[in-house]
């Protein structure tokens, strides 16, 4: 009676653990499928230089074997450095082009990149005909980049994405404007305050970035 006791306890052990391996075995291979599955549409936050923080939008579609996502990443700004402050925007819009064929992995990207900011000059000396006031003044400054990065991109429903790369530009070190307080009218030439991985010949790039694929 006793060995027959201990035979079924082995048989249920047995059975309990071939039944857990074999789910455990399902969860794996779901994995392995969400993993390798083509996802076409993502949404994410991107955080780092020139971005600083925003969003990103990337699609790919199907046609030439899924290598090719355009993408658009958008972000802003507010700061004030001393004297100025600073209302800093960015957009970017071009495509990924994936080495493998499900939109994920090793890239190459070629972009364009387009800041607006806004200007404020805070506590500045106006002088016309022998008056003199202190005052306020704004002005824009917009310039665009040709970028080039490269970078690698994680599959799933919750992917990661690192990439580096630099963005080609003329951009100018100061900011000339004419501008009015109190009934003075004077011409500025004001110095433009650092933005991060910007230089006169463009701009660093460097970001990583995380979010939903569907």
């Amino acid at each position: 009676m006793l060995s027959r006791s201990i035979k079924l306890l082995i048989i249920l052990i047995g059975f309990l653990f071939s039944h857990n391996l074999q789910s455990q075995n399902e969860e794996y291979t779901n994995e392995i499928e969400d993993s390798i599955k083509i996802r076409r549409i993502n949404f994410g936050l991107k955080l780092g230089i020139p971005n600083v923080i925003g969003g990103s939008i990337e699609i790919l579609p199907p046609i030439l074997n899924n290598k090719i996502a355009p993408f658009l990443d958008f972000s802003g700004l507010n700061i004030d450095i001393d004297d100025v402050g600073t209302d800093f925007s960015y957009l970017e819009y071009g495509a990924n082009f994936y080495f493998n064929e499900k939109g994920n992995g090793f890239f190459i990207s070629l972009g364009q990149g387009k800041f607006n900011t806004d200007l404020n000059f805070y506590n500045l000396e106006f002088n016309e005909n022998g008056q003199s006031t202190i005052g306020d003044a704004s002005t824009n400054l917009k310039f665009s980049t040709t970028n080039i990065k490269t970078g690698i991109k994680t599959g799933g429903t919750f992917y990661f994405r690192f990439e580096v790369g630099y963005g080609f530009g003329s951009i100018q070190k100061t900011v000339e404007f004419n501008a009015t307080a109190n009934g003075i009218s004077d011409s500025f030439t004001e110095e433009i305050p650092p933005i991060p991985g910007v230089n006169s010949g463009g701009i660093l790039i460097g970001n990583i970035g995380f979010g939903l694929s569907f």
